[in-house]
Order: structure tokens, then C-alpha cells, then sequence
């Protein structure tokens, strides 16, 4: 045995990483997982340099995706100073660098925070590095939408109420924004209906949001899609300049809630609804072909039937490999769980608890943890 154990080290010590030349070890750092390569550079002064490194950065821009990190959006407003983040790839809650804004956006390795100004700060959460925008040419935000690749990025801010949408872009490029445009509608106009109560009181059936997701959108291929007023999905396509109303999911006069998420390129939507005494989550895609929704995964009764008289919300984000992490939130329950589309299978996540706290949230913003952005 202490044969064996000596031939373990002798074989250990002859691959040691600082005999690496540099160009190998960047590209063997760069395999690591983000969370793991930070803890990393406080090993050794020739390991934290590497961080700084333009030819580490490289070869971290050639590794084709990254589990993401979820920055949570908490319930409590002076909670919003201390940001915590779920980390996907090691399944455990983490603190984040200070964030005085509201998110509103996400996309690649990269979050847009909305200021009180009006104006955007773009930043990467990794590296806290940002780039201050201005204001838009219009502040009635309806909804914005944020592209990147690499350290590219644009904003798609979209005005007005419906049908008079108006979008405007802003590119890093040109560091500016564009001229407005105004989109045009493309089918049939979906009516906001008002019915009766079995109280006999007159309502609409317009959806109430969490604060945190007011101006949530999805931007994919082209085509900006949010949810109206009335809890209709509505896609704008940006190059077309047109609008178009998906039809609705539900009866009018269901109670329900309704979120959309990105997954591997579709836009999906998350619907809770209560029918015959008992709680369903569904996700819901378009299917193109057949012009209708199809059923994408479902939440085992057994998990959804806990949500039955809730009064939930619920609240999305993609988690890439046909993950999506569902926030459940109301003034009786805060669950997150995560659902695997491709195998429709669901996770419920562990409670979060930092400095001897429970912290809970009302939504997330997905986004990839790079150091290169």
C-alpha cells in the first residue's frame, strides 16, 4: 500500500500545472467552470494574472456556452443592494457584487439594469465591468429586449400601447440609438373582454405583473415578444415592422398566470391555472404548422396541486439545455423549481439562506457567467 501511495505522488508530481507553459495552462483554466476558476486565483499570483490575460480571454470566447447563472429578484426592495445569484453548474446560491438598479433585461453574459433616469447600465456581473446608456427618444417603456454576442450588443426598447407599438434600437457599435419606427398590425385584433363575476361585479381581464418583470421580453431571431395588458403573447417583427396576436390559451374569464421563456431558440409559455379544485403548470409552445398551442411539459400533480388557491404568480427564465427555472411566488408560498423540457422532468430548488436569513424572490434573469464580455 505505501508502494502504491508513493507511486501516486511521484506520478502527481511530475504533471504539475505551473510547469505548464502559459498558453496551455490558459487553455486548461479556461475548461474550468467560472465559479470554479475564481476561487482558483487566489492559489497563486501567476494564476491570478491570468484573469487579466487578452490571450485567457480568447480562449475562454471559444468555449461555446457555460451553465448559466440565475441573478434573483428578491421581494423585499432593500434586498436589491445585496443580489444573489443560483449557480446552475454547482447547484448552490451565491453572493453577488453590489447592483443599485432594477433589472430589466438579459442576454449571453450580460445584464441591463434600468436606471432612475431612464437611462440603461449594461454590465457584466462576472467582472463588474459597464457601459453607462443614455436615455431613450421615448421614456413610455413597454417593453425592452436586449441582444448580445461576444462584446457586442444591442437594446430593443418597444413604446406605446396597443396598436400603436413604436420600437427604437440601440447598438454598441454606434454607441447610439436609432429613430423610432412604428410597427403595423398583422392579423386579427384580440379583444380585452369585460364579463360578470358570479358576484355580479364587472371586470377585465387584464394581467397584473410583478414589478420585476414589467418590461420583460423575449428577443429571438429578429422577433421581439411580450405579454399585453390583456395576457395576450404578442411577437413584433422588428425587420417586418409588423405586430401580431397569438391567440389565447385559456377562456378570458380563467384565472390564471402567464410568463414567457426562451428555450433552445422557441418562445414558450408558462401557464398556472386552477381548474376542478386543483393547481396545473404547463408549458406551452407554438406550433406553426398546426397554427395552435401544444402542450411542451407539464408539472407532476402532485407537485402543482400545493399551488391550488394560492393566488401565485409565476415568473421564468431560460436555463439553456432545454432548462427553464420557474419562480412561484405569493404571499403564502416561494418555490423555485426547475423543469427539463427535453425529459419533462421537475426539480424543486433548495431554500435560500444567507447570513442565517431566508431570502426569498419573485423572478430571475438567466444569464451565462463569462470573463471575457
Amino acid at each position: 500500500m505505501d508502494a502504491l501511495n508513493s507511486r501516486k505522488r511521484k506520478m502527481t508530481s511530475e504533471f504539475p500545472l505551473n510547469d505548464l507553459n502559459q498558453d496551455l495552462l490558459e487553455r486548461v483554466l479556461s475548461c474550468l467552470p467560472t465559479s470554479s476558476f475564481l476561487r482558483l486565483t487566489s492559489v497563486c499570483k501567476r494564476w491570478k494574472s491570468v484573469s487579466h490575460s487578452s490571450s485567457f480571454k480568447l480562449a475562454c470566447s471559444q468555449i461555446p456556452s457555460r451553465r448559466p447563472w440565475f441573478l434573483m429578484v428578491p421581494s423585499s426592495p432593500h434586498h436589491h443592494n445585496h443580489p444573489i445569484i443560483f449557480d446552475s453548474a454547482e447547484s448552490n446560491w451565491k453572493k453577488l457584487n453590489k447592483f443599485y438598479q432594477i433589472p430589466v433585461a438579459a442576454a449571453a453574459g450580460l445584464l441591463c439594469f434600468l436606471r432612475p433616469d431612464s437611462g440603461f447600465t449594461v454590465t457584466n456581473p462576472v467582472t463588474a465591468s459597464s457601459r453607462e446608456i443614455d436615455p431613450p427618444p421615448s421614456t413610455a417603456m413597454l417593453a425592452v429586449a436586449m441582444a448580445a454576442e461576444g462584446k457586442i450588443f444591442k437594446l430593443v426598447l418597444l413604446s406605446g400601447e396597443l396598436p400603436n407599438l413604436r420600437f427604437s434600437e440601440y447598438s454598441s457599435v454606434t454607441q447610439r440609438w436609432g429613430e423610432e419606427a412604428s410597427l403595423i398590425r398583422n392579423g386579427v385584433e384580440i379583444h380585452t373582454p369585460y364579463f360578470l363575476t358570479k358576484c355580479g361585479n364587472v371586470v377585465t381581464t387584464q394581467i397584473q405583473r410583478s414589478a420585476s418583470k414589467r418590461y420583460a421580453s423575449l428577443l429571438i431571431g429578429g422577433i421581439l415578444y411580450f405579454l399585453s395588458s390583456g395576457g395576450t403573447v404578442v411577437a413584433c417583427d422588428l425587420e417586418r415592422k409588423s405586430f401580431f396576436e397569438y391567440p389565447r390559451l385559456l377562456p378570458a374569464m380563467s384565472e390564471y398566470s402567464i410568463d414567457l421563456v426562451e428555450v433552445e431558440g422557441r418562445m414558450c409559455v408558462v401557464l398556472l391555472s386552477e381548474f376542478l379544485e386543483t393547481a396545473s403548470l404547463r408549458v406551452w409552445g407554438w406550433d406553426e404548422g398546426g397554427r395552435c398551442w401544444e402542450q411542451r411539459a407539464a408539472m407532476p400533480p402532485w407537485m402543482s396541486h400545493g399551488l391550488y388557491g394560492k393566488k401565485a404568480d409565476v415568473n421564468c427564465a431560460g436555463g439553456g439545455d432545454g432548462k427553464v427555472l420557474v419562480c412561484v411566488n405569493s404571499g403564502e408560498i416561494c418555490r423555485y423549481v426547475m423543469c427539463d423540457l427535453r425529459e419533462n422532468e421537475w426539480e424543486e430548488l433548495p431554500e435560500c439562506s444567507v447570513d442565517g436569513g431566508r431570502r426569498e424572490f419573485v423572478s430571475a434573469f438567466s444569464f451565462e457567467p463569462r470573463i471575457e464580455v
